[in-house]
């Protein structure tokens, strides 16, 4: 697993975006709020990521993975390998971290995340729209 790999999966999401933050993070976003972050140097932690409470109970208890430091209030969970979870599961944990950011934002917010593919489809289906008739009552002159 490598950072092309990461930023493929990560930004393969609606609406996702990424950000260099704090100097070498890498921050994967959705609507402005953090889903994944990870290092683009050398660094004691591989990768952090948002988890549901019961991933993170069984994730933490792994070998090599962690609360993730200034996040594990928030139930992230940092992996200091890359190997530590398998590419396959980590591709559905980074899912879960993106669903669950994604599921606090504001309701209009998280309805674009869901519809911009279909408004896309749509739009290169769409007629063009066609003019309507003026309403305009003419007015003698006085």
């Amino acid at each position: 697993m490598n950072v092309d790999w990461l930023r493929e999966l990560c930004l393969s999401f609606p609406g996702a975006t990424e950000q260099i933050q704090w100097g070498y993070d890498l921050v994967f976003k959705v609507g402005g709020k953090m889903f994944a972050v990870t290092p683009l140097e050398p660094a004691p932690v591989y990768l952090s990521f948002k988890a549901s409470p019961e991933n993170f109970a069984e994730l933490t208890e792994r070998p090599h993975v962690i609360p993730a430091p200034y996040l594990a209030r928030a139930q992230w969970v940092a992996l200091e390998t890359r190997d530590a979870v398998p590419r396959n599961e980590l591709a559905g944990l980074l899912r879960e971290s993106y669903e669950l950011v994604a599921a606090k934002l504001p309701k209009k917010l998280r309805e674009s995340l869901s519809s911009s593919k279909l408004l896309q489809s749509k739009h290169s289906r769409r007629k063009p729209a066609r003019k309507k008739a003026s309403k305009r009552k003419h007015r003698p002159s006085r």
